[in-house]
Order: C-alpha cells, then sequence, then structure tokens
C-alpha cells in the first residue's frame, strides 16, 4: 500500500493567511490536493498539520486521517515527514510525500510516480520537469528509518542527493511538480 503524507503544517508566513484554506475553484488548496490523490487511487492519506490546525482538521473533517505536528513553528519539512513516516510504519510499503499548498498537480503526475514503484520497486521515485526534482515523491519503506533518524540541520533534499542513484525518476511534461503557493503573487499566477 502506498500511504500519502500531506505536508499542511506551514504558519503561510509569507502569504499572510492559512494558504491551505484558500479557494481553489469550487474547493480549496488542500481539498484540492486530497481529491487529485484520491482521484489517482491513493486512498490512504494522512494530513500533517500545524498552523491553522482547527480550521484544516474542520475542513477535511473525516475524510482523511491527520495529525498534528507539535513542533510546526520551529521545525522545517523534515519533522513533518518524519512524524508521518512514524505513523504509517507498519502499514504502508511506501510513502507519497505530498505538498499541502501544491494544488495544480496533475492526476496523471501522481499516478505515473505510484506507478513506477509498483512496477519496478524503485526506492526512491521523484517526477522530473525540465531536469528539476519536484513533488509529490516516493520512498519505499526499507529506506524510511533513514529518513526518521535525520536530524535538522539536515534535509530531505540532502536525503534523495545521497540516494541519487537510487532515485527512477518519473518525466512529466507540466511545471506543476516545482510550482507551490509561497506568496499572493504565486496564488494569483496560478489559481484557476
Amino acid at each position: 500500500m502506498i500511504s500519502a503524507i500531506v505536508l499542511a503544517a506551514g504558519i503561510s508566513k509569507r502569504m499572510g493567511e492559512p494558504k491551505m484554506l484558500m479557494p481553489w475553484g469550487k474547493s480549496t488548496v488542500l481539498q484540492t490536493v486530497i481529491s487529485t490523490l484520491q482521484a489517482s487511487s491513493v486512498n490512504d492519506i494522512i494530513v500533517v498539520t500545524g498552523g491553522a490546525r482547527q480550521q484544516v482538521e474542520t475542513l477535511v473533517g473525516k475524510t482523511v486521517q491527520t495529525i498534528f505536528n507539535t513542533e510546526y513553528e520551529k521545525s522545517e519539512m523534515l519533522s513533518s515527514i518524519q512524524l508521518g513516516l512514524s505513523v504509517k510504519m507498519h502499514e504502508a510499503s511506501a510513502a507519497l510525500i505530498c505538498l499541502g499548498d501544491q494544488p495544480q498537480i496533475k492526476e496523471r503526475t501522481v499516478r505515473s510516480v505510484c506507478e513506477a514503484f509498483l512496477k519496478n520497486k524503485a526506492q526512491i521515485v521523484v517526477p522530473s520537469y525540465e531536469m528539476q526534482r519536484g513533488h509529490p515523491w516516493l520512498v519505499a519503506r526499507p529506506l524510511w528509518d533513514e529518513l526518521l533518524e535525520m536530524k535538522p540541520p539536515h534535509t530531505p533534499r540532502e536525503f534523495l542527493k545521497k540516494h541519487a542513484r537510487k532515485i527512477q525518476y518519473v518525466i512529466v511534461d507540466t511545471p506543476s511538480i516545482i510550482e507551490d503557493l509561497d506568496t499572493p503573487e504565486d496564488y494569483l499566477k496560478h489559481k484557476p
């Protein structure tokens, strides 16, 4: 089973309001990410919350599992990934690391990443657009312990660099894998 870990714990400092709750078409940024995952047949989803915890938990309701990152204000992405992995330790064979502020990801991208893992049993699968790595990327269960043992200032990027030879790249034709929403300008540029 592939579990999706949706990183939604940020405090949206540069955006000035909680990104996950912002309107996106007929939905919200975070709900769109979840819907895309579900449409891609990824049904085991955990959302790691932090800033705007109550609103985010209310927003997703009982459709997905949530877990609160108590360190969200002073930690980076790594702590949220570790929290998600620790919850899924005993049930998943791989984790799909997704950004909660990336509503423009495509269903076909998610499917391609998951299929590359299922077909080839690659330990790490990363989507690539014009030689740039993006999200969501997948890490197989045998490498989780190493991610769980990492301590700041080490980052997921360093983990990927260390395991560069194990990465299977999935070439995609959309820049959506490298675009997230950090500022009001990003939001206005990308929103449907």
